[in-house]
């Protein structure tokens, strides 16, 4: 047996167990003085940002507050909302079922199965308007964590602010809308990359001039991490499918110091608080310079990197599941050190079931606790000057530099996802995670060591999803369907689909059009598909 299983085995040992993080750099024993470093790290609010786009970090404003949150009906998403913003939620994360972020409507038969399991079944301007009955989307910041059909349910929003008479212009908020990382991670493409890649600037370009307070884009590593990547390999490729971005707004006609300013970035903070914060302090650093030495801008808000976060995903686990409170506790402490500016915590009960209305106002009381009564948000990047922070953030650097440089000589992003490249380094990742976790070389409380008998047990209330959600969704289609102007919706669609061919078309006016005919997202999607036709996963052995 292995010195690492007979830990296991034992419950644990008062060892550290590796010198150095998953992205491969090595702590030293003690950090000094002599302790080596590449850079100053200079002011907030001035470039490069290391320490943070604000000078006054949340003296001036708090981050942004979320819970993940929809399941079933828009009705039933609609309370959980009601009830997270009364104990002080201050912005909206809309989860979506399956079938709307594969494009299928609920009727469909491969939808069926799965309608408002994983989120809210969202097929139509009608169910947008009950998801958000009684909530003014002037005052509330909405976010959406959606990719494939990102555009639609973007334009659904907008149709839905027409409705209610609020002005675009004082919408905020965030659409998700990354469609390289589903490529890489995730799976819920539908579209090739060429017509995605449009249809992503067409959303950005439009935004720009219609929304410009809404963030028409979130570019995630959080899902690679989460399907293995480390610290290093999720900020290195983020930022190379955010580089694949701004190639596409160019060629489209955008102007960088322009829709720069709306580009965002969305990350998971798993368990080692001094590599997030690394990996934070040094992304700040890289987008800055990368921006202007590669397309140089001189406008500072454009080069901003900001970033909201969640805290928790596959660090958390299901057995002894209440020390899943301790650990998104210190990865909310690293999102806030690491200066993030949207927050969401995950309930403790995730790894199992869709939180209790318990669990996920626990999850937000950790955020608020945090916030209130800890004191690390009082000062500017308050990790900054530490020997190690600053040189675990030049190593940072160094690494994120040179999986850049690896991506860029491999033929870029767009490249290495249709060649599975980029698919098959996190895979490797993945199983590199999991043979660690197995051995006892990456410690996991309650997994590998400190384990217990009747350990998975979660006393408390359970989660329990409406067996009827299923009919009263397709009832409600099916009353929409009969309600609207047929003529409409068949008008608006051959519009959308004569639009899709044309290049230099933005698709958002005619996707609004649709939306506000109350054709369905299945319907938007067939016609997308039918001129665009469908991604296909590149086999690489």
């Amino acid at each position: 047996m292995s010195a690492a299983k007979d830990r296991a085995a034992a419950g644990g040992e008062s060892q550290v167990s590796s010198s150095s993080n998953r992205s491969g750099i090595e702590a030293p024993v003690v950090a000094t003085p002599d302790t080596p470093r590449t850079r100053d790290s200079g002011l907030p609010g001035r470039y490069p940002f290391t320490r943070g786009i604000f000078p006054d970090g949340y003296r001036g404003r708090m981050w942004t507050m979320r819970q993940y949150s929809g399941f079933g009906t828009p009705e039933e998403s609609n309370a959980r909302y009601r009830f997270l913003l009364d104990r002080g939620q201050t912005g909206l994360s809309v989860a979506l079922d399956l079938p709307t972020q594969c494009g299928l409507d609920p009727s469909d038969p491969m939808a069926r199965p799965e309608i408002g399991k994983v989120g809210v079944s969202l097929s139509n301007l009608s169910e947008m308007e009950l998801l958000f009955a009684g909530i003014d989307l002037s005052r509330i910041s909405t976010s959406f964590t959606i990719n494939g059909t990102a555009a639609i349910i973007y334009a659904m929003y907008i149709a839905c602010a027409d409705r209610n008479g609020i002005p675009r212009e004082r919408l905020t908020g965030t659409i998700q809308n990354d469609i390289l990382k589903e490529y890489v991670a995730r799976g819920t493409w539908i579209f090739p990359v060429a017509p995605s890649m449009r249809l992503i600037a067409d959303t950005i370009l439009f935004g720009n001039r219609e929304t410009p307070r809404f963030n028409t884009i979130s570019i995630a590593g959080a899902h690679m991490r989460d399907a293995g990547c480390t610290a290093a390999e999720e900020m290195a490729f983020t930022l190379s499918n955010g580089l694949a971005y701004v190639d596409e707004l160019l060629r489209r006609g955008g102007e960088v110091d322009s829709f720069a300013k709306r580009l965002s970035f969305f990350f998971y903070v798993h368990m080692d608080l001094f590599e997030e914060v690394a990996k934070f302090r040094a992304g700040r650093r890289v987008w800055a310079r990368l921006l202007r030495e590669r397309y140089a801008v001189t406008d500072p808000k454009a080069q901003m990197f900001r970033f909201g976060v969640v805290c928790g995903g596959s660090s958390l686990v299901a057995p002894q599941p209440y020390n899943n409170v301790v650990r998104v506790s210190i990865e909310t402490m690293a999102a806030v050190l690491g200066g993030a500016q949207s927050i969401f915590t995950c309930a403790y009960d995730e790894p199992f079931q869709i939180p209790t209305e318990f669990a996920a106002e626990l999850a937000l009381r950790t955020q608020q606790i945090v916030a209130h009564e800890s004191g690390i948000a009082r000062t500017v990047d308050p990790l900054g000057g530490s020997y190690y922070t600053e040189y675990l953030t030049d190593e940072m650097e160094r690494c994120i530099d040179a999986l850049m440089k690896e991506v860029d000589d491999y033929g870029g992003t767009i490249k290495a996802i249709e060649d599975g490249w980029m698919q098959q380094r996190v895979a490797q990742r993945a199983h590199e995670r999991k043979q660690q976790i197995d051995s006892g070389a990456l410690p996991v409380v309650g997994v590998n060591c400190f384990r217990r008998d009747d350990q998975s047990a979660a006393p408390g209330e359970v989660f329990h999803l409406d067996p009827e959600v299923s009919r009263r969704v397709l009832e409600k289609l099916d009353v929409t369907r009969h309600r609207r102007d047929a003529t409409a919706v068949t008008r608006t669609l051959d519009r959308l689909e004569a639009a899709c061919v044309k290049d230099e078309e933005n698709l958002m006016p005619y996707l609004i059009d649709c939306c506000h005919a109350y054709a369905t997202v299945g319907e938007m999607v067939a016609r997308l598909k039918a001129q665009w036709g469908e991604f296909r996963e590149p086999v690489r052995l």
